[in-house]
Formats: structure tokens, C-alpha cells, sequence
């Protein structure tokens, strides 16, 4: 044997993404998410298929054939059961929430709070999907071997890959009716959105404008992308300074990609009909929301090149 044989094995892809998942899938929120991506979809089935074809290629025609499908079995409902772990972790959160909301008293501690609970979930939303698309692709590996389908031995199997038409219309009905739920839950008054980047730090020049407007339009309603640092941050603090009701609209990052959330947000925002719509400068979130707003007919306040 030779001094690379005897080299410890590289670890494969597969077991990086795993090893990864396990240090930073839930990892301390301190100002933002983790920024990473999601493993993509033909990486997870390529993990899937390479697995089960390294699996059956050593063990076949060998004395441990016979435990061949326990074995492949096992592979599978690890990440069932990652899935229910993490189902267990979300009720945790959703938990959190409750009483993160009973207890707000208006402070930034309490208020932040409640921001990173809900952060938490929704990265334990996606988490959760990931781990169910590991279960699909090797469970499909196990249908393509074995010749039958594969089923947990304890617990229910939700595949949100074989949804009908009539669940997703059905479950669309329920989006839409939530968000005219939604639209009711904003405070009366004169609905002023205000949209800028994290980068943006003039203090003095949103408050003076948000001044002149609150001045103008006493009943209004500051709306704001949720930002947890510049413009949109700014103006949050300005509204609990003013009393004035406040109604953040952050980028639904569980239903959409963290590239197409805000942009989708942008046609919430529309959707609202704001009396009119403050812009700070930002990036292309705040371009496509003034264009969006120029073609609806919402009267802008543009600072973006001022």
C-alpha cells in the first residue's frame, strides 16, 4: 500500500452538503440570514442517484445483498425524518410568535424580537423544503431499483410534488382570501410607502420629509419594505418616534426566491394603492417600484438621484 492509499478519503459533494446542513442550517440570526443558497435541484437528484449506485455497486453479489433494501430504506427516511424534525421545530417557532405578539409593547427589543422569529421560520420553511426534495429524489431512487414505491414506517409522507389542479386552486383561493384579510388588517388613513436600501443612512433628510408629509396627511399610514438597517429601518424608527401607525411589508422569502421576494412585494405594494409611494436611493428593487408605480398612476416622491 502506498502513502496516498493511505490518505483519508475525500469527502464527496453529498457529504459537504450534509456536513453543511448540520453546521449552518440553523445558525444564530445576528443581522440578516445566512445568504447562501439552497442546494439546486439536479444536484440533489445527481446526490440521490450517485448514492444509491454506489451503495448497489458495492454490496451487490455479496454476502450483504440481503441487506441491500434495509440499507437503501435507511438512506431515504433520514431525510423523512429531518422533515418531521424540522415540522417540530417550526411548530417551536410558530409558538414563539404567539407570544412574541402578545408581549409587544412597542420597544425596539421586543420588537426585534418578533423580526427574528419570524426569520427563523421562514428559513425553517425552506430548510424543510430542501429535506423533502432529498426525500423525493431517494425515494425515486428507491422506485427505479427496487420495483416499489417507498413508504415511511411511521408518520404521514407529504408530497407537494403531487399536488392536483384542484388542491393548487383551492389553495390559491385561500392565498387570495388571506390577502384581503390582509389588506383589512392596515390601520385607516392615508396609506405614504416608503422604499429605500440598507445602505442609505440619511436620518435627518427622511425624518424632515416624512415630517412634511405627516404634516400634510395627519391620518397617514407609514407602509415600509421591513429592512432591518437603512432607509426603511429609518423610517420605522421615525413612526414609533411620531406615533404614528406603522405597517411593515417584507419580501415573502418562504414563497418566493430570495432574487424574485422583493420584486413580488413591490406588486403587493401596488396592490395596496398607497395615497403615494417615497423612494430613497437603493438598487433595482427601488427602479422596478418606481416603474411600477409610474404605470399605476401613484404619485412618487423620487430621491433617488437627488
Amino acid at each position: 500500500m502506498t502513502e496516498d492509499d493511505r490518505e483519508e478519503p475525500q469527502g464527496s459533494q453529498f457529504s459537504e452538503l450534509l456536513q453543511e446542513l448540520e453546521l449552518f442550517g440553523r445558525r444564530p440570526f445576528d443581522d440578516e440570514l445566512d445568504p447562501r443558497p439552497l442546494p439546486e435541484g439536479r444536484m440533489v437528484e445527481g446526490a440521490a442517484a450517485d448514492t444509491f449506485d454506489a451503495m448497489i455497486a458495492c454490496l451487490d453479489d455479496t454476502r450483504l445483498e440481503p441487506d441491500l433494501e434495509d440499507l437503501l430504506w435507511g438512506f431515504t427516511n433520514v431525510f423523512h425524518r429531518a422533515v418531521e424534525r424540522i415540522e417540530r421545530d417550526l411548530d417551536g417557532n410558530e409558538f414563539s410568535q404567539h407570544r412574541l405578539q402578545r408581549e409587544q409593547d412597542g420597544s425596539e427589543v421586543r420588537s426585534v424580537g418578533l423580526e427574528t422569529a419570524i426569520a427563523e421560520g421562514r428559513t425553517m420553511i425552506e430548510r424543510r423544503d430542501a429535506m423533502e426534495a432529498f426525500r423525493e429524489a431517494f425515494a425515486e431512487q428507491f422506485r427505479l431499483h427496487l420495483r416499489k414505491p417507498w413508504l415511511p414506517r411511521s408518520g404521514s409522507m407529504l408530497n407537494r410534488r403531487a399536488m392536483t389542479a384542484a388542491v393548487i386552486e383551492s389553495r390559491q383561493f385561500v392565498n387570495d382570501r388571506r390577502h384581503a384579510d390582509a389588506k383589512l388588517l392596515v390601520p385607516p388613513g392615508e396609506r405614504i410607502y416608503l422604499s429605500g436600501g440598507a445602505d442609505y443612512a440619511d436620518h435627518r433628510k427622511i425624518w424632515q420629509l416624512l415630517d412634511q408629509v405627516h404634516g400634510r396627511h395627519p391620518q397617514m399610514v407609514l407602509l415600509h419594505g421591513a429592512s432591518r438597517a437603512g432607509a426603511e429601518h429609518i423610517a420605522a424608527l421615525w413612526a414609533r418616534e411620531r406615533k404614528v401607525p406603522q405597517v411593515p411589508i417584507a419580501p415573502d422569502f418562504a414563497k418566493h426566491s430570495r432574487g424574485s421576494a422583493p420584486f413580488k412585494r413591490n406588486d403587493q405594494v401596488i396592490g395596496l394603492m398607497p395615497r403615494g409611494i417615497i423612494i430613497f436611493p437603493g438598487g433595482g428593487i427601488q427602479d422596478n417600484l418606481f416603474d411600477k408605480a409610474r404605470s399605476a398612476g401613484i404619485a412618487i416622491v423620487d430621491h433617488r438621484r437627488r
